[in-house]
């Protein structure tokens, strides 16, 4: 573990040649693989970035018992991209290659012996993970409703042509043969209903293909790929009081898990914080505050900027209402929205007494969770991408505030 972590350390200064070096040397001596990238050059930056921040969170887990049960659930995961045991063989001799590249005189045969026995250990649970699967690789869905809130929001509603099992709170990998080998990964927004259905919300990134192609060019009718749900966001019925901190389409999540809550009322108050970049950006306001409206135990506040502000001072808004809003070693916390502002909120809520075993959200490694579409691209090559896990928050109120 000691000789990972040490030449590891010298491959993270050079890590941007690290990283290119081991696609070229991938696709050089494996012609064949290129096909299960993305074709655009810009899909292929941001994946040489989190390939390294998922090498990167690996070594830091190396020795955690979670590690196990996550690269069989990733294994399973990747069979949507044509993965077989072969490519896995080619993956560990790019990999060795590049770190023997960049690994200067940290880089020696005891330490090649390391590299190649830790990778072996991945390979193995994953490709376990993917023969041990009864689930089919993807699920084709139709989209059987598209609503499109403004220019850069939509909400799709599909329709799985077979049983899709999903919680509250999960989220799934999406994809369309609009945008081919590109998936990215949206919550769920809704609770599991008697039809089936499914609801995506999608926000347009300027530059994003996949987010594009669903909100401005997706219709009624499209057939898209989803692959099994995942993720940890879901909720904990503990006798204890809940806040559900929500920004932008991290709204998606709450709402699942509150219309859970509405057919199944909790035993203690919750209180919603809902961020926005601005009022229009409230897309969904009309039903939360009907939600706040029908039920004693839900309050709600919102969170934008006010007028002529940079939409960033919502977050300072939040962290005044969330100051001004105790008992939070007494919550539970649950966060949903943009890495930073996860990690900022999360920041922020333990300065004022939340407590971290409480405080619950999908957690990506750096770079994971791509800016691009507000979620987590997931190509070939990460196959040692670590999957998120949501948390949640609560005090009591009734009437919806404004901040």
């Amino acid at each position: 573990m000691r000789i990972l972590k040490s030449s590891f350390a010298v491959v993270e200064r050079r890590a941007e040649h690290a990283v290119k070096f081991f696609y070229s040397h991938l696709f050089w001596h494996n012609p064949g693989v290129r096909e299960l990238f993305p074709a655009s050059l810009e899909d292929m930056e941001r994946q040489r970035d989190r390939l390294f921040a998922a090498l990167t969170h690996v070594i830091a887990h190396l020795e955690n018992e979670t590690l196990v049960p996550y690269l069989r659930d990733l294994g399973r995961d990747h069979r949507k991209f044509m993965v077989g045991p072969e490519h896995y063989a080619a993956v560990g001799t790019s990999l060795i290659a590049a770190l023997a590249e960049t690994s200067g005189s940290a880089w020696h045969p005891q330490a090649e012996k390391a590299w190649s026995e830790a990778y072996q250990f991945i390979a193995d649970a994953m490709i376990d993970g993917a023969a041990l699967s009864e689930e089919p690789p993807w699920w084709d869905v139709e989209v059987v409703r598209h609503l499109l809130y403004g220019q850069d929001i939509a909400v799709l509603t599909l329709r799985p042509r077979a049983a899709f099992a999903h919680l509250p709170g999960q989220y799934a990998s999406v994809s369309s043969g609009r945008v081919p080998t590109t998936w990215r990964t949206y919550s769920l927004g809704n609770a599991p209903r008697a039809d089936g259905t499914l609801d995506l919300h999608v926000s347009r990134i300027e530059g994003g293909r996949l987010s594009t192609a669903l909100v401005r060019d997706t219709r009624p009718g499209d057939v898209l790929r989803i692959g099994a749900a995942g993720g940890q966001m879901t909720f904990r019925r503990e006798d204890r009081p809940v806040s559900l901190i929500a920004a932008g389409t991290g709204w998606a999540p709450v709402r699942a898990m509150l219309e859970d809550l509405a057919q199944h009322p909790p035993d203690q108050d919750v209180r919603l914080f809902v961020v926005a970049r601005d009022a229009a950006h409230l897309y969904d306001r009309p039903l939360i505050d009907q939600c706040a409206a029908a039920f004693d135990w839900l309050s709600v506040t919102y969170i934008t900027p006010a007028p002529g502000q940079h939409r960033n001072e919502a977050t300072g808004r939040l962290a005044t209402a969330l100051s001004n809003r105790g008992l939070w070693p007494d919550q539970d916390v649950y966060l949903s929205g943009p890495p930073q502002f996860i990690q900022e909120t999360s920041h922020l809520l333990e300065g004022l007494g939340a407590r971290p075993d409480r405080i619950f959200y999908d957690s990506v490694p750096a770079g994971g969770r791509g800016q691009e579409d507000g979620d987590r691209p997931m190509g070939f090559g990460e196959w040692f991408l670590n999957r998120p896990a949501p948390h949640w928050h609560n005090p009591s109120g009734r009437a919806p505030r404004e901040f």
